[in-house]
């Protein structure tokens, strides 16, 4: 005869405990990733989505397994997780902000929306398929991103402003753009004001930005073309 506790199986408890501490260890592997990038999401953020998934799942099962005095629960095991996926885009649209030109956050909303479809997975005793994507998704965010960051190294939205005094050179746009993109940077805009005045051309491109830790070279070399008096990369 099996063991029961409060009318219910024990091995049901021994089932649901491990499924419960392997949701925990997936989403803390999740937590540390982003939490190693200082994204908003963390470590606990990410546990506590994938260990209330995990219940939530086992919730909707046992519904329909579970007897009491008046007989069984009953009801569509479905419904409950249906409302996971719903729900879960609210907590994920959280981590999203606009930055100036660009938008952060999203691999932090894809990150939550794993951490709950891993943690229902579990739920439902779907032990290799979880840990297939926990995986694929530890390729995707540790070794993907090296793989971006190698063949595109243009990533974001920045503005490019050049203050060049109007000289009797005058103002070379083919060769400036030539040596910003020789850099990395990719210019998908340009718009050019002159100071008459002042006997001065700003230059402001819409560019993609690589991450350069130094930028006096290519400071060095747009002042070969001319007189370059400022210089400003900002979001």
């Amino acid at each position: 005869m099996p063991v029961e506790l409060f009318g219910i199986s024990l091995d049901f408890y021994i089932d649901s405990l491990i499924k419960i501490l392997a949701s925990s260890i997936s989403g803390a592997i999740l937590g540390l990733e982003r939490k190693h990038r200082y994204q908003v999401v963390g470590m606990r953020t990410l546990v506590l989505i994938s260990v209330s998934s995990t219940l939530l799942s086992i919730l909707s099962y046992s519904l329909t397994e579970i007897q009491t005095g008046k007989g069984f629960y009953g009801g569509d095991p479905t419904r409950i997780i249906a409302g996971v996926v719903s729900g879960i885009g609210f907590l994920g649209g959280g981590a999203i902000v606009h930055q100036g030109l660009n938008i952060r956050g999203l691999t932090s909303a894809a990150v939550v929306w794993t951490a709950a479809a891993i943690g229902l997975a579990i739920g439902a005793g779907l032990y290799e398929q979880s840990l297939i994507v926990l995986a694929v998704a530890i390729f995707l965010l540790l070794v993907l991103e090296k793989i971006e960051s190698r063949f595109f190294l243009a990533g974001r939205n920045k503005t490019l402003r050049l203050v060049f005094a109007d000289g009797e050179r005058g103002i070379d746009l083919g060769a400036i753009k030539k040596v910003i993109e020789s850099y990395g940077f990719k210019v998908t805009d340009l718009n050019i004001k002159r100071i008459m005045a002042d006997r001065k051309v700003i230059l402001l491109y819409s560019v993609k930005s690589p991450d350069l830790d130094d930028y006096d070279q290519v400071i060095g070399e747009l002042s070969d073309l001319g007189n370059l008096e400022e210089f400003t990369l900002k979001d």
